[in-house]
C-alpha cells in the first residue's frame, strides 16, 4: 500500500477532490450527518469514485489527533486519506509561462502551521504565484495548515528550497525586485514600486528577518503602523504588503 498522509475539513477535502481527485484514497465522515455541507461533498466524492466510510466521532478524533496536536471536532466530521506525496514544484516551475508579472510571497522563519496556513490563503485571495521557504526553520505542509488553508494547499504552489539566500539570488536573476519587510525600513510599502515582478520576503512575528535573509532583499520596506502596537502577525503582513502590490499594478 502506498504512504498516505490525513487531511481534515470541508474547504481542504473539497479542494483536494476538485483539484487532485486521484490523490484521494478514503473518505470518512460522520456518520448520520446529513446536513447540506455533507451531501455537497459526497456528491462531489460520488462523482470522482472516492469510497465513503460513515465512522462515528471518535473514529474521526482518532484518525487526526496523532500526539494529540488536533483538538476534538476540529474535523468538522469528514477526514480524508490522500496520498502522502505533495507534487513537487521548483522556482523554474512556478516562473515559467507566467501571463502577468511574477509575484511571490517568502516565509523567512515561519514555523507555525496556523501561519503558515493562514500565508497560503491569504495568497491565493492576493493571486500570488507561489509561497516559498526555507527547508529549515519552517514548519512544513502538515494537517493543521492545510486545514487552515482552506484549499490554497491545492491552488497555491507551494516550494520548499535547501537555501533562501541563494533562492532569492536566484529570484533576482530572473528579474524579481526582492522586497523585505522590515518595521525599521526607512521607506513604507506605498513608497515602493511593486507593478514589476515582485517577490515579498517576511519574517514571523517578533524574530523577523534573518541577517542574511534581509542582506540579500533588493530593498527594505515598512507597513505604517498608527496604533500602540509594534508588529502584525505574519498572514496579516503578508496579505497587506500583497495587495498592496495587486492595488499598484490596477493603476
Amino acid at each position: 500500500m502506498s504512504e498516505t498522509r490525513m487531511i481534515h475539513g470541508f474547504h481542504a477535502i473539497t479542494a483536494k477532490l476538485r483539484h487532485a481527485a486521484d490523490d484521494v484514497k478514503e473518505l470518512f465522515v460522520a456518520e448520520g450527518r446529513q446536513d447540506g455541507r455533507m451531501r455537497d461533498l459526497l456528491k462531489l466524492a460520488a462523482a470522482h469514485g472516492v469510497r465513503v466510510l460513515p465512522v462515528d466521532a471518535a473514529r474521526l478524533d482518532m484518525l487526526v489527533g496523532a500526539g494529540g496536536k488536533i483538538h476534538q471536532g476540529a474535523h468538522q466530521g469528514v477526514v480524508a486519506r490522500v496520498a502522502a506525496q505533495m507534487k513537487h514544484v521548483d522556482l523554474d516551475d512556478v516562473l515559467e509561462g507566467l501571463t502577468e508579472p511574477a509575484l511571490l510571497l517568502v516565509l523567512d522563519g515561519v514555523t507555525d502551521p496556523h501561519n503558515l496556513g493562514a500565508c497560503l490563503r491569504v495568497a491565493d485571495a492576493a493571486g500570488a504565484h507561489a509561497v516559498v521557504a526555507p527547508k529549515d526553520k519552517s514548519c512544513g505542509l502538515n494537517a493543521t495548515a492545510i486545514k487552515v488553508a482552506s484549499g490554497a494547499a491545492d491552488t497555491v504552489p507551494y516550494v520548499i528550497v535547501t537555501n533562501l539566500a541563494r533562492s532569492l539570488r536566484e529570484m533576482q536573476e530572473h528579474g524579481l525586485w526582492v522586497i523585505g519587510a522590515a518595521g525599521e525600513a526607512e521607506k513604507d510599502i506605498y513608497a515602493v514600486d511593486q507593478k514589476a515582478p515582485t517577490a515579498w520576503v517576511l519574517g514571523a512575528e517578533g524574530d523577523g528577518l534573518r541577517r542574511l535573509t534581509r542582506d540579500t532583499c533588493d530593498v527594505l520596506a515598512r507597513i505604517p503602523m498608527h496604533g500602540s502596537i509594534e508588529s502584525l502577525n505574519v498572514s496579516v503582513s503578508a496579505g497587506i504588503c500583497l495587495f498592496e502590490a495587486r492595488r499598484q499594478r490596477r493603476v
